[in-house]
Order: structure tokens, then C-alpha cells, then sequence
């Protein structure tokens, strides 16, 4: 099953809450990205479907290895991309939203340049 960017978002957010608890559910899914409970119970049921995520006795939300790879992936994209944009002068806000669009579209190749480009500046500045 190939992955749309509403599928990556999903995961991304279970990833970004499972390091800050080690119990997530749908309900955090929902508030943290201001989604419905239903969009997110058909989300959370084709992700686990698709073999990307579990979900335990009690409710909670684990990534699969598959899911973890993709969630880990999006998530480096945002912060990096998102670091990127601020370096060359756009506004936090404005760089994180642009971000959150940029990271689903983006080639590999286009985003290691740019990676490799965001740690060279991010070296060069610690260096000063």
C-alpha cells in the first residue's frame, strides 16, 4: 500500500507523540492535530491494515518497523526542512507550515542536497 501524505501526517503525529509518551491513542492523534475522532479511526484502521501500525488491548497506537521508518523519515524532512527555511530568513511560522507541505513532495536527492547544505550552515554557525 502506498502511502499518501494524509497517511504520512498520521504517522509522523504517532511518532512525534510516542516520544513524548509511551502510550498514545486516537483521542491524542485528534487533538493534537485538530482532526475528528472518525477521520482518525478510519485513518488509524487503514494504516493498520497497510501494516504500518498496531494497536493494543487498550487503545494504543505502535508503530510497526514500516511505520516507524516513514514516520522517522517525514519527521526528519519537517525539522530539517524546516530549519532550512529559517536560516535563509522566513518566518518560523511561515517555515514550519511550508515545511509540513514541502516534506510529502520533496525527491530524496533534492532533500539530502538540501540537508547536507542546512549541516554545513548549521556547523559553520556553531563554528563562529
Amino acid at each position: 500500500m502506498a502511502l499518501q501524505e494524509s497517511g504520512e501526517m498520521y504517522l509522523e503525529t504517532i511518532y512525534i507523540l510516542s516520544q513524548k509518551s509511551s502510550f498514545v491513542r486516537s483521542v491524542d492523534v485528534s487533538e493534537y492535530r485538530n482532526y475528528s475522532k472518525p477521520s482518525v479511526s478510519r485513518a488509524v484502521g487503514l494504516l493498520k491494515d497497510g501494516g504500518y501500525l498496531t494497536v493494543d488491548k487498550d487503545g494504543g497506537l505502535h508503530l510497526t518497523d514500516a511505520g516507524y521508518e516513514i514516520a522517522k523519515k517525514i519527521y526528519d524532512r519537517h525539522k530539517t526542512l524546516t530549519k532550512g527555511l529559517i536560516y535563509l530568513g522566513v518566518d518560523p511560522g511561515v517555515a514550519e507550515d511550508d515545511a509540513c507541505r514541502i516534506e510529502h513532495c520533496i525527491s530524496d536527492e533534492s532533500f539530502y542536497a538540501i540537508k547536507n547544505h542546512v549541516m554545513r550552515f548549521s556547523a559553520d554557525e556553531k563554528a563562529d
